[in-house]
């Protein structure tokens, strides 16, 4: 079958769905898998994506560049698995479940009944993970779709279970009572590694509070907080003992103490100057001194260190509370400390909290007083200085963040709400504690699923031991990080993260297989089967179920050593886990070790990094070092985040999300694909129809290329068999664009094995560039013969090699428009060819093609070309206005003789009649150099003085060409280094010239018209007339026409002196003076007269 002529206007999309069914009919991805079985493997193991909601574009990123990849490497011959992965299980599908149901809290789950609530969590991820299997397809994400991994399985759950099972052997496994962020509303706590996903900027009610000092009538201790409620829970306050403290007296004869430095401290200044991480409505945040003048000023009485406040005794804010004086803490009860009957209430005293694990002040002066409240069982680092120095815990809230019994009327409120906040600070200012309240805007943690800000609590919770991280360490650089910062994050990450908390308060998961006794013991269970051979009770009705609750919640075991009998943990387990296991249970690490062996570790894994570096990257190397030791994977490409066009988030509240369905319809997935593509992995990708609409321009350049030659393929029937590329007969261009093709696959196989792929895409839009607008233009021509000669025949064998070979390189990129051209261009000109462009190999460079010195030679001459087009630009004179004289300046004698010998390029491109070159550039142009004052002030300061008379003293020209080929200017012996960013340049042709210099090439343009010239101007204008009036009236390029007309006077002679020149850029074979019934007829302004023209096809 010939090469069929293609409509210039193509509907990407419709040709999107067309190459779907095209693919699925044809079994085409089978194809490829059968081509490559049993060849050299190439790994990829996927991150799961959550199947939880439908998939948005921000997914569809990494998605693309997993593909291109595969895609690559089956164009090289690799085998590959092709296995896709949903993520599962976890709080994420629970809220939106939750939210469905109508749910508010953990308690309307356990009241509609665990089974029926984690089927429903089941249903919805087969849900939307066929949902995500079809938007995936649409993407042309190829994966072996029937054989996706799910982390909700069998195996991938009894995988971890082995995991844990050697932890626990190893002595890793523990329990322990931490302050964890919790989410009352989700009922569970976030480990490290989750609770950065979720922080806000939000403004909460801080305050200002004064503890009474015992045994020092009127004073007080100034505390700052921005979290109220926990000052019902406060054990000590922390000073720095280095600092300078301040004893202030205010008018009403109280006397605090505080900082020194803070006294006058402007607050987050910064932020509210520059609006950033500042919340619209608050206002700037007052001094201490400002608060206390308001209140009626204040003295200064005297300075003291901190050291010497350390063993002041105060009254705490609510030491009528029960919990204040329960001996031992409260809920949570320290044995040894309620022997010796130690309370709160009798701890309170002004500690020195010394530093955190860093290195770092705990208490530090700037912010706040410089005086900390500590609550033990309500903070972190609280905690840690509690168990420091032996102090109790007061731990006052619930599950659902609400205050429990014995903290008196604030039992039963929930302490993030507002009410309880404003409750709080009531009561306190009717008591005599408030000193003052405001705004005050940070970014605090909130629940990264369902939103609702996260406190801080005393909770019981299962963790591994962390302390051979070093093993994970040693894996960490047997990786290639992609970006290289990436290997750092890890080890700093490393470097500082505690254990790794593993256990949720919730349903839908992974049940943690940690059994436990009446003599507190606990045991883990590392297979289905183990925990078959250890079961006593519930085995039959957990058999046939999946290892979830509330099925393995009823199987009781014996302990193998002590004969108790034990029962589950309720907990299920850290989703990060389920994902961390993947290269074990997705390779069949337990059930087909030689499997496993074939391909692990992997070649290659992608994801987002701004967060996996503590999540899944983490639970990977973690997993690998404890289970063999070694990496899982061998490159690593993290890339950054989707935003919007203007730089901000994408979210639906904010209007502007665009939805995976909505791209990829409006769009399509090609133009999508080439936006990921070209993105340099480090940068967020800002993404939105208006980049989307410059992409379809390259996209629509490249198809008006293989339209181009398929229109005149077909009409001159030319077969590539019969006319092979042959290098006797290569014009300069055509050899120059075939080099360029060549370098371009060779730029194309480096990108690609580096996976730089936007590195690719750069190359690729030069070379598009290259060879649409000067190699396919400038050889028009050649295509429009009538005469089937040689010269027809080679610009045909060329482009066509070039376009089968650059749809090869970019079909990993963009598959559906590649396959699209592949099937008219290569499948209907050659016979025994494969069916599908994605059956062909990846096309292999050539070096003989590649001459690095006609590249060099041509570039040169297209910017001696782009600078004359430049200066014929600044001097308001259109391009089809015929001039006298291009004059050119370049040092190099090679290229000079090569533009010389090519001179008939730049005389056409440039229109002008000759061309000549002169020996200075100064001839045509001149050059001022002025000092940039703001770059040149910073680097240099007093030096600019100096710098500005060098730069007047020195030949400008000699500057200009010194910095064009050093990108630097060198002056006084070196001391002062001057880039282009330090200079402007400014320049001026000489009378009677248009001219412009870059890069080494001056061009200038003589601006003297004589009559022929005008004459031959008004003619190239008529051509353009005609030319529009052609595509207007719906005539192919190939078709010849008539032509009638009324055009007298300079016109008329002007086209009889260039009649020649005229028919041949119009194909018009007859002049006459009337046509009947013509097929358009328009009119020409010209000169202040109108005349008008017939057109009719022949």
């Amino acid at each position: 079958m010939p090469i069929k002529k293609v409509n210039t206007k193509i509907d990407f999309i419709a040709a999107e769905h067309d190459i779907l069914k095209f693919w699925n009919d044809n079994g085409i991805f089978e194809k490829r898998r059968e081509l490559n079985s049993g060849k050299t493997k190439w790994s990829f193991i996927d991150g799961p994506i959550t199947a939880n909601n439908p998939m948005g574009v921000h997914h569809a990123w990494g998605r693309s560049l997993k593909d291109i990849y595969n895609r690559y490497k089956a164009m090289c011959g690799f085998d590959l698995r092709y296995q896709n992965g949903f993520d599962c299980q976890g709080l994420w599908v629970e809220i939106e479940v939750e939210k469905e149901l109508g749910f508010k809290s953990k308690r309307d789950v356990e009241e509609y009944g665990i089974e029926k609530f984690v089927t429903l969590c089941k249903e919805r991820v087969i849900k939307y993970s066929g949902i995500q299997t079809e938007q995936s397809k649409r993407l042309g994400y190829w994966m072996d779709w029937d054989n996706s991994y799910y982390t909700m399985s069998d195996e991938n759950n009894y995988t971890i279970w082995s995991f844990l099972k050697k932890l626990w052997t190893e002595g890793k496994i523990y329990r322990g009572n931490d302050v964890v962020p919790w989410s009352g509303r989700s009922g569970t706590s976030y480990s490290q590694m989750e609770i950065i996903e979720g922080r806000k900027l939000v403004a909460h009610k801080a305050i200002f509070v004064r503890f009474p000092i015992k045994n020092r009538e009127n004073e007080f201790l100034l505390i700052w907080t921005t979290t109220p409620w926990t000052l019902s829970s406060n054990v000590v306050v922390g000073v720095n003992v280095n600092l300078d403290y301040v004893k202030i007296q205010t008018k009403d004869g109280s006397i605090y103490y505080l900082a020194k430095e803070n006294l006058e401290f402007q607050r987050l200044e910064k932020q509210f100057k520059d609006k950033k991480q500042w919340v619209d409505g608050v206002p700037k945040l007052k001094t201490l001194a400002q608060i206390f003048k308001e209140r009626g000023g204040y003295k200064e009485l005297d300075t003291l260190k901190g050291s010497e406040m350390v063993g002041w005794e105060y009254e705490g804010p609510f030491d009528e509370f029960e919990a204040q004086l329960e001996p031992g803490g409260y809920p949570f009860v320290d044995d040894d400390l309620k022997i010796k009957g130690i309370t709160s209430q009798n701890l309170h005293k002004v500690i020195d909290p010394g530093k955190d694990g860093m290195g770092n002040d705990i208490v530090v002066g700037g912010e706040g007083t410089g005086i900390v409240h500590m609550a033990p069982g309500c903070g972190d680092i609280d905690h840690k200085v509690g168990k420091k120095l032996g102090l109790v815990n007061i731990a006052p809230l619930n599950d659902e963040s609400k205050f429990i019994e014995k903290f008196g009327w604030l039992s039963g409120l929930v302490a993030t709400d507002v009410s309880t906040t404003v409750a709080i600070i009531d009561d306190l200012k009717t008591r005599g504690f408030l000193v003052h309240v405001e705004d005050y805007p940070h970014v605090y943690p909130h629940c990264w699923r369902s939103g609702d800000e996260l406190v801080f609590r005393l909770v019981d919770e299962w963790y591994i031991n962390m302390d051979w991280r070093e093993k994970i360490k040693n894996v960490v650089d047997d990786i290639n990080w992609i970006p290289e910062f990436g290997k750092d994050r890890e080890h700093e990450w490393l470097d500082n993260m505690g254990d790794w908390m593993i256990s949720k308060k919730r349903f839908w998961g992974l049940a943690l297989p940690i059994w436990t006794f009446e003599d507190d013991s606990f045991y883990v269970v590392g297979s289905k089967k183990e925990l078959k051979d250890l079961s006593v009770e519930g085995w039959e009705e957990f058999e046939d179920n999946s290892p979830h609750r509330p099925w393995i919640d009823k199987v009781k075991i014996k302990h193998p050593e002590t004969g108790l009998i034990g029962t589950r943990i309720k907990d299920v387990g850290n989703p990060w886990l389920d994902a961390g296991i993947v290269p074990f249970s997705t390779l069949k690490y337990n059930s087909d070790r030689k499997y496993w062996n074939e391909w692990f570790p992997g070649d290659f894994v992608t994801e987002c990094f701004p967060g996996q570096f503590r999540n899944w990257f983490y639970s990977m190397l973690a997993m690998s070092a404890e289970l063999e030791g070694v990496a899982p994977f061998k490159t690593l490409l993290g890339h950054a985040l989707v935003k919007d066009e203007t730089g901000r988030d994408m979210h639906k509240s904010w209007g502007n999300a665009i939805w995976f369905d909505d791209a990829a319809e409006k769009m399509g997935v090609d133009v999508m694909r080439w936006m990921y593509a070209s993105q340099h992995v480090e940068n967020n990708l800002l993404f939105g129809y208006g980049a989307a609409d410059d992409v379809r321009k390259k996209l629509i350049t490249l198809w008006n290329i293989y339209s181009f030659y398929a229109t005149y393929a077909t009409v001159d029937g030319f077969d590539p068999a019969k006319h092979p590329l042959e290098k006797t007969s290569l014009t300069i261009l055509d050899k120059w664009i075939l080099a360029k093709t060549h370098l371009l696959i060779k730029d194309a196989k480096i990108s690609l094995e580096e996976f730089k792929v936007d590195g690719l895409m750069k190359s690729f839009d030069v070379f598009l560039e290259d060879l649409s607008n000067w190699y396919v233009r400038r050889n028009r021509r050649r295509f429009w013969k009538s005469e089937d000669d040689d010269d027809k025949n080679t610009a045909y064998a060329t482009l066509y090699h070039v376009l089968t070979n650059i749809i090869r390189v970019v079909a990993p990129i963009i598959p559906f428009v590649s396959e699209t051209i592949y099937q008219n261009l290569v499948r209907n000109s050659e016979d025994d060819v494969p069916d599908s462009v994605h059956l062909c190999d990846y096309p292999h460079y050539d070096e003989a093609w590649i001459d690095d010195e006609l590249i060099q030679n041509v570039d040169a001459l297209k910017k001696l070309v782009e600078l004359g087009r430049s200066a014929r630009n600044q001097s308001n004179q259109k391009i089809r206005q015929p001039l006298a004289m291009a004059s050119f300046a370049v040092e190099s004698d090679a290229i000079a003789e090569f533009v010389e010998t090519n001179k008939g390029i730049v005389l056409d491109e440039l229109n002008v009649k000759a061309i000549e070159r002169i020996t200075e550039a100064d001839q045509l142009i001149q050059y001022r150099i002025k000092p940039n004052l703001r770059s040149l002030g910073k680097k240099y300061g007093k030096g600019l003085a100096e710098i500005r008379q060098l730069l007047e003293s020195i030949n400008s020209a000699k500057l200009v060409s010194e910095i064009q080929a050093n990108n630097s200017i060198i002056l006084n012996n070196g001391q002062y280094t001057l880039t282009r960013d330090d200079i402007f340049i400014e320049t001026e042709a000489e009378e009677g010239f248009a001219a412009a210099s870059d890069g080494g090439i001056t061009v200038g343009l003589s601006l003297e018209l004589s009559d022929d010239l005008l004459m031959e101007g008004m003619v190239r204008d008529l051509v353009r007339v005609v030319q529009n009036y052609r595509k207007d009236a719906g005539f192919s390029v190939e078709d010849r026409i008539e032509i009638s007309w009324d055009l007298d006077g300079q016109i008329a002679n002007a086209v009889g002196k260039f009649d020649g020149y005229f028919r041949k850029e119009t194909l018009t074979k007859h002049i006459t003076e009337k046509i009947s019934n013509p097929d358009f007829t328009g009119s020409l302004e010209m000169n202040k007269n109108t005349y008008k023209i017939n057109l009719k096809k022949i």
